[in-house]
C-alpha cells in the first residue's frame, strides 16, 4: 500500500478547493509571465501563507514556462520549523499529496541521498511543515507531472547542504530552495535588511544566518554549489507582507531569486 503525507496546511495558508487553488495559483503566473528571459537550474521561494508570498513566489515559478526541456524531477528544500532536527530529511512516504492531486517521491534521488551522512528519515518532521508543501501546487501547475525529493534543513552547515545538492543535483533535476527572509521588523526596516541579503544572494556570499532568511542553511548551501557550478543569480522580486496583504508595524520578507549558467537569464536585478 502506498504511504502518503496528506496536505497539512490547505485550508490555510492556501485554498483547500481544487479549483479556487488552481484558480489562484495560474492567475500569478499570468501577471508574472516574463518575469525572466530562460528556464533556470535552481530557484530560491518564499513559503507563506498565499495571500501574502504568492504573487512573489509566481515570478520564480513563471520562469519554469521559458522554453526548454522540463525537468522531471523537482529537489525541495526548506527549513524544519517545528522539531528539532541535526542534518536534512525527507519523509518515509511514497506519495506527496495536495488538493491538486498526488506527486511520487523521486526513488533515485532518496537513494543517493540515503547514502550522505547528513540526511535521514523523518516522516514526524514532515508532518505539520508548511515549507516544502507550500511549494507544491506552483510546481504542479507549471510542471504537470514530476518527482520530487522534499529535503527539510535542520541544524546544518552550508558545506553539508552543499554537499547534498553536489551528489543530487543533476542536468535533469531542479533545486528549489524554499525561504522566506526578514521576520516581524518595521516595513522600512526590513526593506533594508532584505534589500542586503538580496545583495549577498547575487554576490553569492555565503553563509547567510538565520537573521537573514529563515532557511538560510539551505540558501548557504546553494550559493555554495551555485558558485561551483558556475551559476549567476538573478533577482525576479523582493517585497514583504507590507507590500502584499498585511500590515506595515511587523513585516515579514520574501525574495525570489533564479540561477542561471554563465551568459543566460540575462542581467542581475
Amino acid at each position: 500500500m502506498s504511504r502518503v503525507r496528506p496536505p497539512a496546511v490547505a485550508g490555510s495558508f492556501y485554498p483547500a478547493s481544487p479549483s479556487v487553488l488552481a484558480h489562484q495559483v495560474d492567475e500569478w503566473l499570468q501577471q508574472a509571465a516574463g518575469s525572466a528571459p530562460g528556464r533556470p537550474a535552481a530557484l530560491i521561494v518564499p513559503h507563506a501563507g498565499y495571500v501574502y508570498s504568492g504573487p512573489v513566489a509566481a515570478t520564480a515559478y513563471a520562469t519554469l514556462r521559458a522554453p526548454g526541456n522540463t525537468p522531471p524531477r523537482v529537489l525541495l528544500l526548506g527549513p524544519c520549523h517545528f522539531l528539532p532536527l541535526r542534518g536534512l530529511a525527507w519523509p518515509d512516504v511514497d506519495t506527496l499529496c495536495t488538493p491538486l492531486g498526488e506527486v511520487p517521491l523521486d526513488e533515485d534521488l532518496r537513494r543517493r541521498a540515503s547514502a550522505l551522512r547528513q540526511v535521514t528519515a523523518s516522516t514526524e518532521a514532515h508532518e505539520a511543515e508548511h515549507s516544502l508543501e507550500v511549494q507544491l501546487p506552483f510546481l504542479q501547475r507549471v510542471l504537470g507531472r514530476f518527482r520530487v525529493l522534499p529535503l527539510v534543513v535542520g541544524s546544518a552547515r552550508a558545506e553539508e547542504v552543499a554537499e547534498v545538492l553536489d551528489a543530487l543535483w543533476d542536468a535533469d533535476v531542479l533545486p528549489v530552495i524554499s525561504s522566506d527572509l526578514s521576520h516581524y521588523l518595521p516595513y522600512e526596516e526590513a526593506r533594508v535588511v532584505d534589500r542586503h541579503t538580496a545583495e549577498r544572494v547575487l554576490a553569492l556570499d555565503s553563509p547567510l544566518d538565520a537573521g537573514n532568511a529563515c532557511g538560510a542553511a539551505a540558501i548557504s548551501g546553494l550559493l555554495l554549489a551555485a558558485r561551483e557550478r558556475g551559476l549567476h543569480p538573478r533577482l525576479l522580486d523582493l517585497r514583504s507582507s507590507g507590500d502584499t496583504a498585511g500590515g506595515r508595524d511587523e513585516v515579514v520578507g520574501y525574495g525570489a531569486f533564479a540561477f542561471y549558467p554563465a551568459g543566460e537569464g540575462g542581467a542581475r536585478a
